[in-house]
């Protein structure tokens, strides 16, 4: 098995169980980006692997979002596993995989982290703390990991809009009802759920399961290019002046910060309108 320094990794059969474990949140720092590159890389190359199951070590994040610090770096170790210096292309790669993922989400996942679960074949959420967000229009920017294409195809037109719009935190329940995970359950039961399923479905042929996968891609996997112009955006946007004003102005209310960040949808709304 590599080396890994922000993941927790164990094998249980056919099945991968990767525990995310980047202090002091999890943000997706180049880290991060560069751990996920050679897991599924590692993972891809060894037909003995059929399900990979994220989740996270952390109580409170599962994924924040990216560090907005250091974008170039973490672009720059997603290119090594797809050619494009893109996130959007590293989680659009991770859905087209031939393996099944499943996130096992606790905590808060908003904007990139947001946008890994979405990119996984399936969510599953503790009712009591998983906390969803898509907070880009806060700060002036669009999602650009695959959150547009993704929350479109999975809640249609109008809840995608509320979502991406409000910047607002969404509970495990009423992500459920929009569509965002496929189940919440509650959070002593989540773990053995997620597990059950993952050795069942490791189970089945694997003809069937990638034939099945490829299918459903091809109906609900945008293509690469849409992926790619949101990344595109996501990036021209980030160096907007006005974004460049209201990132500066969250980072005086803690941004990137744990205790500030677990009302980050109050302090988006309470930032000054220039």
């Amino acid at each position: 098995m590599p080396a890994f320094g922000t993941l927790i990794v164990r094998e249980e059969g056919a099945v991968l169980f990767a525990e995310i474990a980047a202090p002091p949140m999890n943000l997706l720092g180049p880290e991060l980006v560069r751990d996920l590159v050679t897991l599924i890389q590692w993972a891809e190359a060894d037909d003995a692997f059929q399900v990979l199951v994220f989740k996270s070590a952390d109580p409170d994040y599962f994924i924040s979002h990216v560090d907005v610090t250091r974008i170039k770096e973490y672009r720059e170790e997603a290119a090594k596993l797809t050619g494009e210096a893109s996130i959007s292309s590293l989680f659009r790669h991770l859905s087209a995989s031939r393996l099944v993922t499943i996130a096992q989400i606790e905590g808060r996942v908003r904007a990139a982290g947001s946008e890994f679960v979405l990119a996984c074949d399936m969510r599953f959420a503790a009712r009591e703390s998983a906390i969803f967000s898509q907070p880009e229009s806060g700060l002036g920017q669009n999602p650009g990991g695959g959150g547009i294409q993704h929350l479109a195809r999975l809640m249609g037109r109008g809840r995608a809009l509320e979502v991406m719009l409000s910047a607002e935190d969404y509970d495990a329940e009423l992500a459920e009802r929009y569509g965002w995970v496929n189940r919440a359950l509650p959070a002593s039961a989540l773990g053995d759920f997620v597990r059950s399923l993952a050795h069942r479905i490791a189970r089945f042929p694997t003809a069937g399961r990638m034939v099945v996968k490829d299918r459903v891609n091809a109906i609900a996997l945008a293509p690469v290019e849409d992926f790619r112009r949101d990344s595109d955006l996501f990036l021209e946007n980030v160096r907007d002046p006005e974004t460049q004003s209201r990132i500066e102005a969250a980072m005086k209310r803690g941004f990137q910060t744990r205790e500030a960040e677990k009302g980050m949808a109050r302090m988006l709304g309470d930032l000054p309108i220039d």
